[in-house]
Order: C-alpha cells, then structure tokens, then sequence
C-alpha cells in the first residue's frame, strides 16, 4: 500500500461526540488558543505558539500535505461544542513494515473526559482496518502521565523506557514506548472500533 492511497482523499472519521476532519485556516484561532498554552506543550515535542503566525505556518504545512498526498493530521471537531479542540495524526508511517505512529494534541478544557482516547481508537482502528497495518505505537515524555493513559485505555502495551531518547527544549528526556497489534486490537472489547468512516 502506498501512502498515497489513503492521503489522496484523507477521509472523515466519526465517532460518537467527534468529528476528525481536515483542518482549514478557520481553524487558526481554534487551534491557536490551545498550541499557545505552555500547559499544553510542556510535554509536547514541539514549542508553544508564540503568534497567530506560528499557528498558520502549522495549518499551511497541514494544507500542504493534504495538496500532495502525505501523511498529515486530522483536527478533532467536538460535535457539541461546534470547535477544533486538537488533532491528531500517524506522524510516521512505513507502509512497507506495515507500522505506523499516531501523535494528538487536545485542547486542556476537553482532559480528563476520555475524549483523546475517542480519537486515538478511531485512528488505530482506521489503520488496522484500511492502512493494511500490523503495528501502531505511541511515544510520550516520561512524566506526561496523561498520555500514558491514553495509550493504555486504547489497549495500548507498555514495551519499555527509552533513556535520554530525544534533545527538546534544553534537555534530554526519557521516552515511553507503547504499541498494540492487529491481532490484539480485533481481539479487544468490540467499542474501540465504534464510529463512522465517511470516505
């Protein structure tokens, strides 16, 4: 399977409160007043927003990927709320492994309310059931505790700790390295695949 295959069209997703959709410029204040919030990125692989600016750069390298067919995100739109409340993506994927790694960013108002996990099991279940995928992991900063979460209630395993993996924002981190298969993820409680795929 090529990436083209699936980016040529990104699809809409839909679960039960949310939308996940391509992002637009409109988005920009959306996404702005949570990318801007030292919060939100403090255990994120990326800086804070400084300007509005920051934000379209961001938007404008999402419409890029979309224009050329490459891997890009999909914004969360809350159905109730009628607001982008973050996104979420496979930042890398390697067709011919047959694995991918999803990344999300969710606006601080939305925490605690199981609607990050929502997103992430739609993507799982999106690539194991059209990206012909074997594997899909996740990485987080050691102390983002909340992430970890995430990943475990989307049946997520721990594999391990790796030590000083990466240089961000002045030093080195220990990283945590989830994952879940095919074969655990089909074998999983029948409402991590819930939701619509509007192709």
């Amino acid at each position: 399977m090529k990436v083209e295959e699936i980016y040529k069209e990104l699809p809409n997703l839909e679960t039960n409160r949310l939308f996940l959709r391509k992002l637009t410029k409109e988005d920009a204040p959306d996404i702005f007043s949570y990318a801007s919030d030292p919060v939100v990125t403090k255990y994120l692989f990326w800086n804070s927003h400084q300007t509005l600016d920051d934000t379209m750069d961001y938007i404008n390298f999402a419409l890029h990927q979309y224009t050329n067919y490459d891997v890009a995100p999909w914004g969360i739109h809350h159905k109730q709320d009628n607001k982008l409340i973050g996104t979420i993506d496979f930042v890398r994927w390697i067709p011919e492994d047959r694995l991918a790694e999803i990344g999300y960013v969710i606006a601080p108002a939305y925490w605690g309310k199981g609607i990050t996990t929502e997103a992430a099991q739609k993507i799982i279940s999106f690539g194991f059931n059209n990206m012909n995928l074997i594997r899909v992991e996740a990485k987080c900063y050691k102390e983002n505790v909340g992430s970890q979460r995430v990943m475990e209630k989307c049946g997520m395993s721990l594999e391990g700790t790796i030590r000083k993996g990466v240089f961000k924002k002045g030093r080195h981190w220990d990283i945590t390295l989830y994952s879940i298969l095919r074969d655990e993820f089909f074998n999983s409680s029948p409402q991590e695949t819930e939701g619509k795929v509007t192709l």
